[in-house]
C-alpha cells in the first residue's frame, strides 16, 4: 500500500511538472501569434501559383490512376481539393475586404 501511494504521488508530481513547464511555452507562442495579427502584418499569396500546384496534383492523380495506384491518386486529389478550397477562401476574402 505504501509503495502504491508513493508511486501515485511521484506520477502526479511528474505530470504536474510537465504541465508547469509546457504551459508557459504554449502561452508565449499564442501571445506572439496575437501580437503579429494585432500589428497588422500582411500576408501575400500567389493565387496563380496555387492554381498551378492544384493542376499539377490533378495531373499526378490522373497518372497514378492510370498506373493503378488508386490510393495515392486519391491522396493527390484530396490535396488538390484542399488547394482549390483555399483558393476559393482567398478569393472570397479579397472580394469581401
Amino acid at each position: 500500500m505504501n509503495r502504491r501511494i508513493s508511486a501515485v504521488a511521484v506520477t502526479a508530481a511528474m505530470a504536474g511538472g510537465l504541465l508547469f513547464t509546457a504551459l508557459p511555452a504554449q502561452a508565449a507562442t499564442a501571445s506572439v501569434g496575437r501580437q503579429s495579427m494585432a500589428a497588422g502584418h500582411v500576408i501575400t499569396v500567389d493565387i496563380n501559383k496555387l492554381r498551378q500546384q492544384s493542376a499539377e496534383l490533378k495531373a499526378k492523380a490522373a497518372r497514378l490512376d492510370h498506373e493503378g495506384e488508386h490510393a495515392a491518386a486519391d491522396r493527390a486529389r484530396a490535396q488538390a481539393r484542399a488547394l482549390d478550397k483555399r483558393i476559393k477562401q482567398l478569393q472570397d476574402a479579397e472580394e469581401n475586404a
